[in-house]
């Protein structure tokens, strides 16, 4: 063993912290909440044109995200 081997857990850092199911999942379903709000909302034509691709970013997101290790 090396001197400058280190554990495994001190190796992962904020990549494995950030990147996990649970805050990204949590990520995807207020961006489907978004685009869904932005459907209903009747003020901007703006907001509504985007509904619909925000609202599948964060589908397709939420799918990507439920492949991801625990």
């Amino acid at each position: 063993m090396s001197v400058n081997a280190t554990p495994s857990i001190v190796r992962r850092g904020l990549a494995d912290r950030v990147l996990r199911r649970g805050p990204l999942e949590a990520a995807a379903t207020t961006i489907i909440a978004a685009g869904v709000v932005m459907l209903m909302q009747p003020f901007s034509l703006t907001l509504y044109s985007w509904s619909l691709a925000t609202t599948l970013f964060g589908t397709v997101m939420f799918t990507i995200v439920s492949k991801v290790r625990e």
